[in-house]
């Protein structure tokens, strides 16, 4: 199955989202990574609850932060829109996303990224059953 890694630098928000949507919207077409080249000690806690309350998914019981040599190779390469020197990981093929990171914003600022991950992850899936 094809391997889909979503990266970011600290691995704690929009990567993680993208691979809890990845596993549930996506997951009988690509297997579903996120890490970064740090870690926080916690996902991030707007985007833990506003995932329950959305979707019903509990990031915290399922993933933790993780570092880029911590994931299998990845055969696509999604970055989240680093606004720095994006981490750079081998793969066939590379998207940059270019999402703002909501961190500190307000839940409206969190559920507009959310949605934005959900359409780019029915885009991709939609990509990869298209071939």
């Amino acid at each position: 199955m094809v391997k889909v890694a979503f990266i970011c630098v600290h691995n704690s928000c929009r990567s993680q989202i993208a691979e809890a949507l990845g596993r549930r919207l996506a997951g009988d077409v690509f297997e579903s990574y996120s890490a970064g080249t740090e870690t926080k000690p916690r996902i991030n806690q707007d985007a833990v609850r506003l995932m329950k309350q959305l979707y019903g998914i509990d990031m915290e019981k399922t993933q933790r932060s993780k570092l880029l040599s911590e994931i299998p190779p990845a055969d696509i390469v999604v970055t989240m829109g680093c606004n720095v020197a994006c981490p750079y990981l081998p793969c066939q093929r590379r998207e940059n996303w270019g999402l703002d990171d909501p961190t500190g914003k307000s839940d409206e600022e969190f559920v507009k990224v959310i949605r934005q991950i959900e359409r780019n992850i029915l885009s991709l899936k939609e990509s990869l059953t298209g071939l």
